[in-house]
């Protein structure tokens, strides 16, 4: 049975996420070269600044089948740039190349490509199929279509909690609700986000490094709100051993891997999106504390929610979790004693 060009753009998105957590700030891109149903050449975008997944594809054609590339059919999961970035235009090196037809699964929203490597490929004669898996493939690289479409970063909340939904007891310890398997998990989805985020009384009660030492792959630039500088130089946030962004309303300084930046009397939540976007971060997981969480759930600007519930873990008072309105539940998945409850917002902003 022949396959369909959808067959190949899932292949295309497979090969995709293989980048994950290597290609920010661009977008994960897969490709396949097919040649009379044969896979003559496949590739992906595998770190930023390094080639992309068009040249990457036919580059690994076989010298034998170098020959058939000017016959071939280019799958591939993103518009091909147009523009000259830190690598060539791909969309010049599919018309050197003589690639009679391609196949795209969306557009590019990043304004420099944009609907342009489409129109370059149509005026060189190739013949261009758009959309095709576009949900699939936009899916793929919501944080880069939300940072170019929405003017800010993606936002994924997560925090843990007891059974009896505290994320915290009123003696202002530390408390560790999540099991060593859930801790991993975090630190997987850390290596994922460009940017993570806490407030002034999370960094204070439990002095958390924000890095990624449980999985692999880089850590995230660490933020911290502390609107009066309270933190003291101690905290393992402020060793200087990674880029920590600490907003604040007292002043705007650069100390080594320290950067404070001024905030302004006003809208928090507003003013962290847009110096988010300026620094190009296109992701943040904001993990704490309940005030901060419950800032952007109430301001309505936040696009998934990982929800840790301790099912075993009761503790009667304490600091109530925040509560989550205009949610649609995705899926649930256990870790041990550990629940974790999947959401996304069920309106855009």
């Amino acid at each position: 049975m022949a396959l369909t060009d959808e067959s190949y753009m899932e292949r295309c998105l497979s090969l995709a996420r293989k980048g994950a957590g290597y290609t920010a700030p661009n977008p994960m891109v897969g490709a396949v070269l097919l040649h009379e149903g044969r896979i003559i050449g496949e590739g992906y975008h595998e770190q930023y600044g390094q080639a992309h997944a068009e040249p990457n594809c036919i580059n690994s054609v076989a010298d034998a089948d170098k020959a058939l590339i000017g016959y071939s059919t280019l799958y591939v999961s993103l518009e091909p740039c147009a523009h000259f970035g830190k690598t060539p235009p791909c969309s010049d090196l599919i018309i050197e190349k003589r690639i009679p037809r391609v196949v795209i699964g969306c557009r590019d929203p990043f304004e420099q490509v944009n609907g342009r490597g489409i129109e370059k490929l149509k005026a060189a004669g190739i013949e261009v199929i758009t959309g095709v898996c576009e949900k699939a493939c936009i899916d793929l690289n919501k944080r880069f279509f939300t940072f170019h479409e929405q003017q800010r970063p993606y936002v994924i909340l997560k925090w843990a909690q007891t059974a009896d939904e505290k994320i915290a007891g009123n003696n202002n310890q530390r408390l560790l609700i999540s099991n060593p398997e859930t801790n991993r998990l975090v630190h997987k989805w850390r290596s994922e986000e460009s940017a993570i985020l806490v407030g002034t009384e999370t960094a204070l009660r439990d002095d958390p490094s924000l890095d990624n030492r449980l999985w692999t792959g880089k850590s995230p630039v660490r933020m911290v709100v502390d609107l009066s500088l309270r933190l003291p130089p101690t905290l393992k946030l402020l060793n200087q051993q990674q880029p920590t962004i600490v907003f604040n309303q007292l002043k705007e300084e650069q100390n080594g891997n320290l950067h404070y930046l001024q905030l302004t009397p006003g809208n928090l939540v507003e003013q962290l999106l847009k110096a988010c976007h300026k620094l190009g971060l296109q992701s943040v997981l904001v993990e704490g504390g309940a005030r901060l969480l419950q800032s952007f759930i109430d301001a309505g600007v936040w696009d998934e929610a990982r929800i840790i519930t301790n099912t075993t873990l009761n503790i009667g008072d304490g600091l109530a979790a925040p509560a989550l309105n205009e949610k649609q539940h995705l899926y649930t998945d256990h870790l041990a004693t550990d629940k974790i409850d999947y959401y996304t917002k069920t309106s855009s902003t």
